[in-house]
């Protein structure tokens, strides 16, 4: 395996589902990832900010920059108010000295001052990235690769309608991002991250020792009346670094914005004469978890 180092910048709505702070922790372990910053996004994006704090600052990790993004979409209502995971904070140090709306900026400069190194990985709803492009179009053109969790492209999957909901909270957003995004842009969807899931019991026992006990914390709030935990976000964390845990198949993403019930529905074909996105189409589900915890583990 290369020992070279992968610079990534993270957006994400840390606080709702547990997945984002899953997908962190394995960030923070991860021998090769250089983790430039964290951004977060969606409603209360202050409250989301502390918790991306109190998880790094439990992993050791309190250098790592943190900046609040955008706490409403573009064009229409939030459907993302609360932060529920934030009870955590009571019992967990963190920062709490957050300015507001600094997050497009910092990652604008961020990737201004390193062209052509960074990996933008977003695992929220995509209002952040979308303003980041919209207000300087050079930056797609400046990034190394974009990895996103977002859309639904093969069809619909069991308990889940047509639309994932990164894509769905800002389709107006979402679809900017897939209309300006760089060269090279990967889509990793609900299609390959569904499999990606374990029972609840079992996620408590992996994440009760050692500085992965905060997202042990994190999580009650969500498992409550759930009986699995769904590893969409860090699926795609992981690809980043092992993009052969899955098999991607080129060709095009429009995204539903006329239809409002269908507002963020992600459109794939197969058109090699439009631009390019690699999406996700299958999954190597035990793999992904072999090699998720063995760096989730490292040291915990």
């Amino acid at each position: 395996m290369s020992d070279e180092k992968v610079s990534i910048l993270l957006d994400t709505d840390i606080g709702s589902n547990i997945d984002d702070a899953v997908a962190l922790a394995y960030l923070l372990k991860h021998p090769r990832c250089e983790l430039l910053g964290v951004t977060t996004v969606s409603g209360q994006p202050v409250v989301r900010a502390r918790l991306v704090s109190a998880v790094c600052t439990a992993f050791g990790r309190s250098e790592v920059p943190v900046h609040c993004g955008a706490a409403a979409p573009l064009l229409i209502d939030q459907q993302q108010l609360t932060v529920s995971q934030s009870t955590v904070l009571e019992h967990w140090p963190h920062r709490s000295d957050f300015d507001e709306n600094t997050a497009v900026d910092f990652l604008r400069r961020t990737i201004r001052e390193r062209p052509g190194q960074i990996t933008l990985l977003s695992i929220g709803p995509l209002t952040n990235i979308a303003l980041l492009y919209a207000l300087d179009p050079e930056i797609p053109l400046l990034l190394k690769r974009h990895v996103m969790m977002a859309g639904l492209y093969f069809g619909r999957q069991p308990g889940y309608g047509l639309r994932e909901w990164n894509a769905l909270v800002d389709p107006h957003a979402t679809a900017i991002v897939f209309a300006k995004g760089p060269a090279d842009t990967r889509c990793v969807g609900l299609d390959v991250t569904v499999p990606c899931r374990i029972p609840a019991e079992g996620f408590r026992d992996h994440f009760r020792d050692g500085s992965l006990r905060i997202i042990h914390d994190m999580a009650e709030t969500w498992l409550a009346g759930r009986s699995e935990v769904i590893f969409h976000d860090p699926l795609a964390a992981a690809c980043v670094f092992r993009p052969d845990l899955l098999r991607w198949t080129q060709g095009h993403v429009e995204v539903e914005l006329q239809s409002v019930s269908l507002q963020g529905l992600t459109a794939f074909s197969k058109n090699i004469h439009r631009k390019i996105h690699q999406v996700a189409a299958e999954v190597d589900a035990p793999a992904f978890f072999k090699h998720y915890f063995e760096i989730s583990t490292r040291f915990a």
